[in-house]
């Protein structure tokens, strides 16, 4: 064998095992990318289950806050159609007048008058707009006499110091009663459902 021909062959496994190291490592490199390709479709897929997640979220908060904004805007609006009927039967209570507000006081005297003692001196004491219902009606109890002015829609006040009692018959002390007994009863008419 001729140098040539030993350089030759030399050459030849070269060649040889250069071409197999090629081909191994495009082998390798489309491993390589193939798993990148894998890990890469795996990671696009978490995140856009991650995103659609968190879209759900936000989209279920913000649902929810409109819902209790709804609400709230509901009860707000609910309070001041209640407010307004408290204020219009208010009205109508201070406007009542004549043989009415005279019977209606005369009931609130008398179931004050059972509260004190006979021979106590009573004070009355009612809204300044009913003075002289007031003056008049006192003379019928014997002991009353009219005090002067309570801030109040009508109805009256009576105390005595010998009892040390004090009743409170104003028609808003009734009014606050009823309409506390009956909210429930009043807004379900107002708001059926």
């Amino acid at each position: 064998m001729s140098l040539e021909t030993v350089v030759e062959d030399i050459r030849n496994e070269a060649r040889e095992r250069a071409e197999e190291i090629r081909a191994e490592g495009e082998t390798r490199a489309d491993e390589i990318i193939a798993e990148a390709e894998s890990d890469a479709e795996e990671i696009l897929a978490a995140k856009e289950r991650e995103i659609e997640s968190q879209i759900e979220r936000e989209r279920e908060q913000k649902l929810s806050s409109a819902k209790l904004e709804a609400k709230q805007k509901r009860l707000e609006a609910r309070r001041d159609v209640l407010q307004d009927v408290r204020s219009d039967v208010e009205e109508e209570i201070a406007t009542l007048g004549g043989d009415d507000r005279e019977e209606l006081t005369r009931t609130l005297l008398d179931a004050a008058a059972e509260e004190f003692d006979s021979g106590n001196t009573v004070r009355i004491y009612g809204r300044a707009d009913d003075e002289e219902l007031l003056t008049d009606v006192v003379t019928d109890y014997d002991g009353f006499e009219y005090a002067g002015e309570y801030d109040c829609l009508g109805g009256i006040v009576a105390e005595s110091e010998a009892s040390r009692v004090r009743v409170n018959n104003t028609f808003d002390s009734i009014l606050e009663d009823v309409w506390e007994d009956n909210l429930q009863a009043i807004s379900s008419r107002l708001f059926e459902q």
